[in-house]
């Protein structure tokens, strides 16, 4: 469990790093989208070869796509919520830009943080493709994040305190993935990642992706290219 706590604690200190950035100085829309291209093509390749992949081989193909159906349905009828209560609270307001931006991180970085614990308990130790591709889609989401929020009036307090709260709910998630896995069956073990998975590519098509494409404009798409190379060698050699 120790060790499930350190890797997950490690994954989610970007989200922490993130605010700490925001703070220090404004970044361009630029940088924070390239960095954003980089984590998306991470994560595409954490999808393919860290939960398709694995969960066909753990559980199987029927357990996968069980998993990715409900992981895909809960990200956007969850995200779809989150967008009605920033909406009614007004998109200007300092309380739209806390509780529903926390919220958003939790819907990919829960999952995400599990399949972490789920390795630790199968034997197949930490994956770094899957742990440097959460560590690198953090980020920007934070930065970026943590940016709206100062700009809408909450304190530097504030935004620490809620992206503290944050990364330990996602920590806990490692642990919780690495408990869940060592007594279920491997049917569920393949359901979790699939859920992952199903999760990750809502995300990354309705938020992550656009917004990189906004930001970075042509350079989003070689970024892509170079986040998914970097995190399919470390998913080979890891």
């Amino acid at each position: 469990m120790l060790e499930a706590l350190l890797w997950g604690a490690i994954a989610s200190s970007s989200l922490v790093l993130g605010a700490g950035l925001a703070m220090a100085r404004r970044w361009s829309d630029a940088v924070v989208g390239i960095v954003l291209a980089f984590g998306a093509g991470a994560l595409i390749a954490g999808v393919a070869f860290e939960l398709a992949e694995a969960g066909v081989a753990e559980g199987g193909a029927l357990a996968v796509g069980i998993g990715l159906a409900a992981g895909a349905l809960a990200y956007f009828f969850a995200d779809r919520a989150v967008e009605a209560r920033s909406g009614r609270r007004g998109s200007g307001a300092a309380g739209a830009a806390g509780m529903p931006l926390a919220v958003g991180a939790l819907l990919d970085g829960v999952p995400e943080q599990a399949v972490l614990g789920i390795g630790l308990a199968t034997g197949d130790g930490v994956s770094v493709a899957l742990l440097v591709a959460v560590f690198v889609s953090n980020l920007p989401e934070s930065v970026g994040a943590s940016a709206d929020m100062l700009g809408a009036g909450r304190s530097r307090r504030f935004v620490l305190l809620l992206w503290l709260g944050v990364g330990a709910i996602c920590t806990l998630a490692s642990v919780g993935g690495r408990a869940i896995a060592e007594v279920a069956p491997p049917a569920l073990t393949g359901v979790v990642d699939g859920f992952a998975a199903g999760a990750l590519l809502v995300m990354l098509v309705d938020a992550m992706i656009p917004e990189a494409r906004a930001k970075a404009r042509d350079l989003a798409g070689l970024a892509t290219v170079v986040g998914f190379a970097v995190a399919a060698g470390l998913s080979l050699l890891s």
